[in-house]
């Protein structure tokens, strides 16, 4: 009785992916590096192993997230669009057009940046699940809770990345046009709208958890872009047009959208509030800086613990 060779990728520990026809991944991928997690985490306790399981399921969904050029089409996009700004722009060569051009840059950030990390993380679940990737990492012994913060992370650093690459790009032009000064408004319109893509991914993951095939949820995740970004802004801004409401009920209301947080933020650094809206109003409130991060850190972290909650309660 002969014993099968062994593969040489199984031989070697490979976790190369193969595709699929539909553009996905095998399976397989990661399954042997979770497994060779448990192995080691069982001979030294069990402490540590919650976060080794974390930081491979992190990688291997990064990985996966790279080789399918998801990568470099969000740095192309964000890149494209933030230079033919600031070419186009018309600002004069001085610190006051810097600024303009930040504010410029801000309000496409609104629009662009919530669609590309909805379009992005909407199918970090269920879409797994169709592909078949999900069935076999719960088949492992990992918690699904790490699954999900795991893959979010995974994301996360791809989106955090090319939007700090995609929008630094022109933010070296306007650096050689402009010099530093005046660079630091950029720095946190830079810094900002990575918390804007982060929020919204965050949305994203819940949705995917939540919905039963990816259709529902890109259509779901769309809803909430034109919700987010359109539809609260108008009715926020006519409730409090009609209605004497306190500055704490003003303030719920604007933090309770990721964009009026990010224009806060933004436009509030650049004294241009008086025509941003919701930025006025949120500088009538009084709310500082250090509020307004740790709602845009809420915004973040909220959502994936409810994912990390759901995806306990989800049959395969």
């Amino acid at each position: 009785m002969t014993t099968p060779e062994t593969p040489p990728d199984a031989e070697h520990g490979q976790d190369t992916p193969e595709p699929r026809p539909d553009g996905g991944y095998s399976a397989a991928v990661g399954t042997e590096a979770i497994e060779a997690t448990d192995v080691d985490s069982s001979e030294s306790g069990e402490s540590g192993v919650w976060y080794r399981q974390l930081l491979v399921v992190a990688e291997t969904e990064y990985r996966l997230a790279v080789r399918s050029r998801w990568a470099v089409a969000l740095i192309a996009i964000f890149a494209a669009f933030a230079l033919g700004l600031t070419t186009f722009s018309g600002a004069s060569v001085s610190p006051a057009g810097f600024e303009r051009t930040v504010a410029s840059l801000a309000v496409l950030a609104v629009y662009l940046v919530p669609l590309v990390a909805l379009a992005f993380g909407y199918d970090v679940v269920v879409g797994r699940e169709e592909s078949g990737w999900l069935q076999t990492l719960f088949s492992l012994p990992v918690d699904r809770a790490w699954i999900v913060v795991g893959a979010s992370l995974g994301r996360a650093i791809v989106l955090a990345s090319a939007t700090i690459i995609g929008f630094g790009i022109a933010g070296g032009f306007l650096l050689l046009e402009f010099g530093l000064q005046g660079f630091d408004a950029y720095v946190t319109f830079l810094l900002a709208t990575v918390g804007l893509a982060l929020a919204f991914l965050a949305l994203a993951v819940l949705v995917s958890t939540l919905a039963r095939e990816k259709t529902h949820a890109l259509g779901i995740s769309l809803l909430a872009w034109a919700w987010f970004v359109l539809v609260h802004d108008l009715l926020a801004l006519g409730v409090i047009a009609a209605l004497e409401l306190s500055d704490a009920a003003v303030s719920v209301m604007l933090l309770a959208n990721p964009t009026g947080v990010f224009r806060a933020l933004v436009l509030g650094t650049l004294g241009a509030a008086g025509d941003a809206g919701f930025a006025s109003v949120l500088a009538d409130a009084g709310l500082s800086t250090p509020v307004l991060i740790a709602v845009f850190v809420g915004w973040i972290v909220v959502p994936i613990a409810l994912a990390a909650l759901a995806i306990r309660r989800r049959r395969l």
